[in-house]
């Protein structure tokens, strides 16, 4: 495993208060190598130019939604194994199944706390 320090974060939300959210929780269990997407096809674009070890969204976005993303993620050879955590207010069973589906490596359901996402990411990277 890489250290924190070594693994680039790809942050994928609409919402720039839930980006600075994310990236203050990485920050503070050691994960600074962080980058930002706004919706789904940024984050594509950016995952073309730069390596990117793990990848954090949200469900709901314009223009590419997660779900969209991660699925784009898991039918390509190049990124298909990247780790995928969605984070979202979807939390019905249904949105579940279909993200589990999808290959989601992990699910947390807003609202967001500090335990859960680090604990989350220890899975992940364990």
């Amino acid at each position: 495993m890489l250290p924190p320090q070594d693994i680039k974060i790809l942050i994928v939300d609409d919402q720039s208060p839930m980006l600075r959210i994310i990236k203050g929780l990485l920050k503070r269990i050691g994960y600074e190598n962080v980058e930002i997407a706004e919706n789904g096809m940024n984050a594509w674009a950016t995952l073309n130019i730069l390596k990117v070890d793990f990848i954090i969204s949200d469900w709901n976005m314009p223009v590419m939604t997660g779900i969209e993303l991660l699925e784009k993620v898991r039918k390509t050879k190049k990124f298909k194994d990247i780790p995928f955590l969605m984070i979202t207010s979807e939390a019905t069973e249904d949105s579940v199944l279909k993200a589990i589906k999808s290959g989601v490596t992990s699910y947390i359901a807003k609202p967001l706390t500090l335990e859960t996402f680090a604990r989350k990411i220890e899975e992940i990277f364990s």
